[in-house]
């Protein structure tokens, strides 16, 4: 079974960066539609950035282009956030999510059928 594990989030002033990271395990990492989510204190989880299989298509929410980054390594099975330029409205809980059967950069969270516990990001104002 596929699992994914986050890390890299905590606190950091408004200006800051932080690198997420999220190692795939038990499965074939390289087959696998890549993203990233977030859920805000009482808000609903909402897309943040995606990366296709092939080619290395990447798409972002709006709020988050020119300051986060997504990126992949297929030999360590990782997928990374950049995130730059942090604002207090980026807090949240950040999740991976892949797709094993393909995702299209969907910023659908229902085409990714396997997720992360989830790292917290928090930035202070």
């Amino acid at each position: 079974q596929v699992q994914l594990v986050e890390s890299g989030g905590g606190l950091v002033r408004t200006g800051g960066s932080l690198r997420l990271s999220c190692v795939v395990s038990r499965g074939t990492f390289s087959r696998y539609d890549m993203a990233w989510f977030r859920q805000g204190p009482g808000e609903e989880r909402e897309f943040v950035a995606s990366i296709t299989l092939r080619p290395d298509s990447t798409y972002y929410e709006d709020s988050v282009k020119g300051r986060f980054t997504i990126s992949k390594d297929n030999a360590k099975s990782t997928v990374y956030l950049q995130m730059n330029r942090l604002k207090p409205e980026d807090t949240a809980v950040y999740y991976c999510a892949a797709a094993t059967a393909g995702a299209f950069g969907s910023r659908w969270s229902g085409a990714y059928d396997v997720w992360g516990q989830g790292t917290q990001v928090t930035v202070s104002s």
